[in-house]
């Protein structure tokens, strides 16, 4: 059975009209392979510790009013907890498809699909003026390389809240913070 399915696959015969097409090879070849991404990411993917996470949402006193943004976001920790602690909306933005599966299977798994969404895109070309909350962990001159975006995008009081990285002496924080040891800054949009 595995011959034929496999030289159907390989000759793009559709798997419907496969008989039996439920053999581990042909559910392999309907699942296509994740996609690079569309340019070489600007940093490489550390994820921030819950509990770093944990500490952004409360110093943004995110609630179930917020639509929390989250740039660079990985796996999707950051909207996936503010939408299970505090009912909010959330849309994570990152260039690598991989870290954009990975974060709908993580949405699936904590039932919040209908909150939060997951969009492959550069974040330096992305729409956040829906923000209310944007949370980043990028590095100090991707920060400073965002601020004019930020100050651009989004509406007054919106919450810019930065694991261990500021945005340069021309816009300094708001409020600063520490979570185990790791620095969180916070802006407020004027």
């Amino acid at each position: 059975m595995v011959i034929p399915i496999l030289l159907a696959v390989l000759a793009g015969q559709a798997l419907e009209t496969i008989p039996h097409a439920r053999t581990p090879v042909a559910i392999a070849a309907q699942t296509p392979p994740p996609q690079a991404p569309a340019r070489k990411p600007d940093v490489f993917y550390v994820p921030t510790p819950q509990t770093v996470v944990d500490a952004m949402l409360r110093m943004a006193q995110v609630t179930d009013k917020d639509v929390v943004y989250d740039l660079g976001c990985g796996d999707g920790r950051i909207p996936i907890t503010a939408a299970v602690k505090y009912g909010a909306r959330g849309v994570g933005i990152d260039i690598d498809p991989t870290r954009i599966e990975e974060a709908n299977e993580n949405a699936k798994a904590a039932g919040v699909t209908g909150k939060v969404r997951f969009v492959t895109q550069d974040l330096f070309e992305s729409d956040v003026s829906d923000a209310t909350v944007v949370t980043l962990y990028l590095l100090p001159s991707l920060n400073e390389k965002l601020m004019p975006k930020l100050k651009k995008d989004l509406k007054p009081g919106t919450r810019v809240v930065s694991h261990a990285f500021d945005m340069g002496s021309t816009w300094p924080p708001d409020e600063r913070g520490e979570a185990d040891g790791k620095s969180i800054y916070l802006w407020i949009i004027k």
